[in-house]
Formats: C-alpha cells, structure tokens, sequence
C-alpha cells in the first residue's frame, strides 16, 4: 500500500521494527538536554529564588520579583471577571464528576480483616504536600488543574501548589486561576518549565518544597521531575500525548481521523494510530487526514505529528490487532468495531479504554469523570492514570489478642530460625513467660 504524503501506513507482516517511534524523554541522545536541565535544578537548589527569576526571564520573557512570584488574592478575584460564566460551568461540571468518581473510590479501600484473634485494619493516610504542574505555552489546560489538585484535596492533602509558567504580561492565564479557585487551591507560583520542577522538589525561601510532585508538562519538565525523583515521589512521566484507534469497516472514517487529529494538535511530537483490519478503511481514513489536516486549526502542528510520530497499521484478524495494542500500550484506546466491548475486555495495557463511536478522547478528557492524567510512552504496561490513591499512603494497623499470637508462635519460631534471627522470636516468647 503507498505511503500517503502526511501518514505512514503499512500492512502486517511488513511491519517495521520501530513502527512506534515515540519521542521518550530520557533517550540517549538526550544527553546534552538532560546536562542542561541538571544544570537549571543545582542552580534552583543553590540560589533559589534568585535562580527562579533569571530563568523566568530567559525563557518566558518575565521579569519576577519575591513579591510577584506568588499569586494574590486579587489576581484570582480579576481572574474571574475575565473568563466567561460557560467556562466556570463547565470547570464545575468536570470537577463534581470527578470528585464524585474518587469519593467514591475512597469508600472501598478502608478494609478490615480478623483471624482468630488477630485484627488487620488497612487505612488511608494523605501525603502531607503536594505539588502539580500545569503547562502553559501555546494552549491552556485548567483541566490540568481539576485532574490533579482535586483528587489531591479529596484525599485531605493539607497543602496542594500549583506552577505554571507565566504570560507575556507577567500572569498566569485567568482560566487556571479560576480552575485553581474552584479546587481550593491556595498556593498559585508563576513559573514554569524545570525551574518550577526543582523548586518544588527542593524549596526556595518563597516556594516550599513538597512530598511529591504530579502533573503533565514539556520534555524539560518530564526529564526534571525524572531527575528530581530520587529525593522527592513523582506520578508517572506523561508526555508527550498518544491516541491509538482500533477500527473496522463499521466505524466512520471522517470521525477516525478527526479523533486522531485532536489529538496530534496537542504537540508536534504527539502519537496518533490507527489499526484497523480492513484495507479500504485504511485508505479512508488516510485520505480523510489529508483532507481534514489542510483547513484545521492548529494546522503546522497537526501536520507535524501526522507525518513524524503517527500510523495507520492494517492487520490481517482481530487478533493481531488486539496484540499490537497491547504492546504499544496507548495513553487513550478507542475501540470503534464490531463487539467493541468484547475487544476491550483483552486489553491488558492502556491509560484508558474508549469504547464505541460515542466516546472520544475528549469525553474521558473533559466530562467522564475519569482523570486525563495518564501513563505514555509505554508505562501503561505498568503504571495507572492519576487518582485520589496516588495521593495516598496505605497503612495496616495490626492488633492480636494473646490467644492469637499464641495460635502462631510456633510458625513464627519455624521461621525466625530459618532466616537466623533468633532475637525476633524472644521477642514474642517474652510475653508468655511469667
């Protein structure tokens, strides 16, 4: 089959050995990046603030001070005369699903099990600090701020902190102030990029380091929070974006390919897929992307993604496509086929599974309740997306009567010689002598 001009398009068997390029963030020849971004982190750790102002001012073009480092109160209050009522709305709409969705998650985890004179009580414990990372640049996300404080507040984190980098005008966009407002945050920094990563992690005399760190953001920022996560706990490096598309001759080829446009215009190495078992859809669906991607908004973006990073896989059974999907293990999955929940029900790996023609990414990005905070770049094979439990610590609170840990000092005894640590079985002999 031939290559149309803005897509690779292959068929299995003739499948190439890297027919997932993915643009991972801690590659080899990164090396002279990663040099760069360890330099921004040791000087943020040496000279704090100070570091945060020179690096503002080079790469955003702002001048801060320890005064306007930190947003007021004020700020937030004009922030909401300069967004629209449909906005907040929808922020709200999105934050109650949500919450509703990990609330709910919190009320099955508290378990207690008893054994004979032993209790277990498994309970939750919030992290102390957390701090999310919201991007800036060419597009907006206060949706970033929903999907990461909010669970952050549900699961009774004391302190949640927002960064991100600042405009021109020396703000951060009215829309993630109110997004932040909404959630409760009280701690709003504008800076952005490693910088932002570092003083996070390690603190300055204005931005008070935190327990872990979550939130999407540029190779910068994943490469620093990579850096940083030996001394302080990260979410799972996200970035850049991916949607792969499993798709029969069912499913419409204009709504393929806008789905996977929207989801290439979030960056220029963005991942956009297609696998599907039917040649004619393949070619419809190529041809639609060149269509669409001429007259889009966003255009030099998507283009870029399209022709780079993105696919279109023609398989010969349903079984093969199943296989590939696992093992690209995608951000977003959509499933627009035949008995698409039966496919759905073999995915092993996936951020998210969307299932049918009337659920695109954006649903489970927006309205789902669902959090669009998800693994790429092949963690799904081994992380989750984010919820109210990476905010979390499980603890097990163990309780035994005398007659229960009598019922198992023998055992105890078996295994204390075997691993030769005589002293933990005197330990437990001591309570039942006179």
């Amino acid at each position: 089959m031939p290559n149309k001009p803005c897509i690779n398009v292959w068929k299995t068997p003739n499948l190439p050995a890297d027919w997932f390029k993915r643009k991972n963030p801690v590659e080899k020849d990164n090396a002279s990046l990663e040099a760069k971004i360890r330099h921004i982190i040791s000087q943020v750790r040496l000279n704090g603030d100070a570091a945060l102002f020179e690096f503002t001012e080079k790469f955003d073009k702002v001048q801060l001070t320890e005064q306007t480092l930190q947003v007021t109160q004020k700020e937030i209050e004009n922030a909401y005369r300069k967004v629209k009522q449909e906005q907040i709305a929808a922020l709200k709409l999105m934050k109650d699903r949500l919450a509703s969705r990990e609330k709910h998650a919190l009320r099955q985890i508290p378990i207690q099990t008893s054994c004979e004179g032993i209790t277990v009580q498994t309970v939750l414990r919030p992290l102390e600090s957390v701090g999310c990372y919201v991007p800036g640049g060419r597009a907006v996300y206060p949706s970033t701020v929903v999907m990461t404080a909010l669970p952050a507040k549900i699961a009774g984190v004391k302190r949640v902190v927002v960064c991100s980098p600042p405009t021109e005008q020396g703000t951060i966009n009215p829309l993630i102030l109110v997004a932040s407002d909404i959630c409760g945050v009280e701690e709003i920094y504008k800076v952005g990029g490693a910088q932002a990563i570092a003083a996070m992690a390690y603190g300055t005399k204005t931005i008070k380091a935190v327990k872990k760190i979550v939130g999407p953001g540029s190779t910068y920022v994943t490469i620093a929070k990579i850096l940083v996560s030996q001394d302080v706990a990260i979410d799972v490096p996200a970035g850049p974006s991916e949607v792969l598309v499993l798709a029969d001759e069912t499913a419409n080829p204009q709504i393929v390919a806008a789905d996977m446009i929207s989801q290439a215009e979030h960056g220029a190495d963005s991942i956009a897929g297609l696998i599907t078992t039917s040649k004619r859809f393949a070619q419809a669906v190529a041809a639609a992307l060149e269509e669409l991607s001429v007259s889009t908004a966003r255009a030099d973006i998507v283009k870029a993604a399209l022709s780079t990073y993105s696919f279109i896989i023609v398989c010969q059974t349903v079984e093969e496509m199943v296989e590939l999907a696992n093992v690209f293990a995608p951000e977003h999955l959509e499933i627009i086929t035949r008995d698409a929940q039966k496919i759905a029900e073999k995915i092993t790996s996936a951020g998210v599974i969307l299932v049918g023609p009337y659920s695109p990414v954006a649903l489970s990005d927006y309205a789902s309740g669902t959090n669009h905070v998800l693994p790429t770049a092949g963690f799904g094979h081994s992380f989750s997306g984010l919820s109210v439990l990476d905010f979390l610590r499980r603890v097990n609170i163990v309780e035994s009567t005398k007659d229960g840990l009598q019922k198992v000092k023998e055992s105890i005894k078996v295994l204390t010689d075997t691993e030769n640590l005589p002293n933990h079985y005197r330990a437990v002999e001591a309570r039942f002598k006179e």
